[in-house]
């Protein structure tokens, strides 16, 4: 996993590091249907390509190379991941 959206993303939930990945690989966006009851959002740790190009445009600076993620957040990491390993489970 390159990058970990944590804590401060709760509830505020802004998209522009969405609109920033080159890959699609932070979800929900605004135009997905479990975009209203996310509590954050999330990086897909098998698709992220570790540009960074999140990090700057993110207004809450949640978003942290797991090297750097903060000891308080580094629960973050496996709540990413999860969040993608459910995804990925669900029927089609």
């Amino acid at each position: 996993m390159a990058y970990v959206i944590a804590e401060p993303c709760i509830g505020v939930k802004d998209t522009a590091c969405v609109d920033a990945c080159p890959v699609d690989c932070i979800h929900p966006g605004k135009k997905e249907s479990d975009f209203a009851g996310a509590t954050q959002l999330y990086i897909n740790p098998q698709e992220c390509i570790d540009c960074a190009a999140c990090v700057p445009v993110c207004p809450v600076a949640a978003i942290f190379a797991l090297d750097d993620l903060p000891g308080k957040w580094a629960h973050y990491a496996g709540i990413n991941a999860a969040h993608y390993e459910v995804l990925t489970s669900k029927p089609k």
